[in-house]
């Protein structure tokens, strides 16, 4: 179901979350250096076997927890049914070394005056019996999901070094009558709320690296402008209205610039805009169309899209516009392109077989892998750590969001069908 809590709720919302999630006490976990259980860097990684008791009185936050960590595709769960040691037992070994799992989560749900609860985990290493994690985590009783997917976090570091992203969000563009509306919704598609602000027409959010802004483009009383919203107070702001079809790119390291393509001199070309004084440059002018600016996270190389060829492909530059080289060449269609955060490679739209469908790159012009094959597939974006990406696509019908790990596998409707819904961004962590 579909929830739009307004500019004033969701601020509310937002404020109470990251008030009360911080609110954890840490009792124990696993020290720096730890053993790694999954090295999620080797194409040849084993599955860890990962047994999720349901949490005592809170069986929603065990639920969720393991729904997180069954996206990443790195665990077989040990069935409910299988499992010897009741929830409320003390954790012992023998039980579990026969049933063939490597860790065991344990958890319970206290409730606290104030419509609060805590949450306590322990999570074991059955191999050697060591705890590995033992954590209190205090909020109010209606932020389950947020608890359990800051649970989720913990333990994926816990198993495989790396920070998760199972906290993040996902904005994008939905249909409200003859309007369409800011969504936001966690990186599961769940707790899905309009945030208020609407136009005509709505395209191409883009996330600020410190996740407290937005910059979109936004076609209002016939004009295309571009504009900021501040995500803590949600107030927004025109900071572009000019001629022709302004549309946003991403923002530069710092958060104090960004890039947007403009047809206000004919045809489109690509430009730098500094946010508080509004003064801006060209980056890339030619007398062709150039469009779609994506820069890499450190800043150094610039994705765009150009006709220049004769068919919109994707191209590469230094950050100042310089060294333009052409990097696609499959194809007579290619465009959308975004870097991941590490820069290591990027996605794309390409036409192929009468269809739109995402695609991925290196950097240097090799490595073309095609993701999705069904129906028609839009405006990728990459998780901040690269192994997911969030997609538009009609292949159920109505245009929705999607969710894939990078390697096309897990592919999974985020939004809810029948609701209309495009140009996704993914929050950072």
């Amino acid at each position: 179901m579909i929830i739009n809590y307004g500019i004033k709720a969701a601020l509310a919302g937002r404020i109470l979350a990251g008030f009360l999630l911080a609110v954890w006490i840490l009792v124990f976990t696993a020290p720096a250096g730890a053993k790694v259980y999954i090295d999620i860097t080797s194409p040849g990684f084993k599955k860890l076997p990962l047994a999720v008791q349901p949490f005592i009185g809170g069986r929603e936050i065990s639920d969720v927890l393991k729904n997180d960590l069954a996206v990443t595709g790195l665990f077989d769960f040990i069935d409910e049914a299988a499992q010897i040691e009741k929830p409320d037992q003390p954790f012992y070994t023998p039980n579990w070394r026969g049933l063939g799992a490597d860790m065991v989560i344990k958890g319970r749900v206290t409730p606290s005056p104030g419509n609060m609860m805590t949450v306590s985990v322990a999570a074991y290493d059955v191999t050697d019996g060591r705890e590995l994690l033992r954590k209190d985590y205090a909020a109010a009783t209606s932020l389950t999901r947020p608890i359990a997917h800051a649970i989720a976090n913990d333990i994926y570091t816990i198993l495989t070094g790396q920070p998760g992203v199972f906290k993040t969000k996902i904005v994008f563009v939905g249909d409200k009558g003859d309007e369409k509306e800011l969504y936001e919704m966690d990186w599961d598609g769940h707790r899905l709320h309009g945030v208020g602000i609407t136009g005509g027409i709505l395209l191409s959010p883009r996330w600020s690296s410190d996740a407290t802004k937005l910059v979109y483009s936004a076609e209002r009383q016939r004009q295309w402008g571009i504009y900021l919203l501040n995500m803590n107070t949600m107030n927004e702001r025109n900071i572009i209205t000019l001629n022709g079809l302004n549309m946003a790119g991403n923002f530069l390291p710092g958060n104090r610039e960004f890039l947007f393509s403009s047809s206000k001199d004919g045809n489109p070309d690509i430009y730098i805009a500094e946010i508080s004084s509004m003064t801006g440059r060209k980056l890339i002018s030619s007398p062709w169309i150039d469009v779609s600016p994506a820069l890499s996270s450190d800043g150094s190389s610039l994705l765009f899209v150009s006709n220049r060829s004769g068919t919109p492909q994707i191209y590469m530059a230094d950050k100042d516009g310089y060294n333009i080289r052409r990097l696609t060449f499959e194809g007579n269609y290619n465009t959308s392109p975004a870097w991941s955060q590490k820069g290591d490679k990027f996605a794309f739209v390409g036409r192929t077989g009468g269809g739109h469908h995402i695609f991925i790159m290196k950097p240097d012009g090799t490595g073309l892998t095609q993701l999705t094959t069904a129906g028609n597939n839009e405006d990728p974006t990459f998780s901040p750590d690269g192994r997911y990406i969030a997609f538009t696509s009609d292949r159920d019908g109505a245009k929705g969001i999607y969710l894939m790990r990078s390697n096309g596998e897990g592919q999974m409707r985020l939004t809810p069908k029948g609701f209309k819904a495009v140009s996704a961004s993914w929050s950072p962590q």
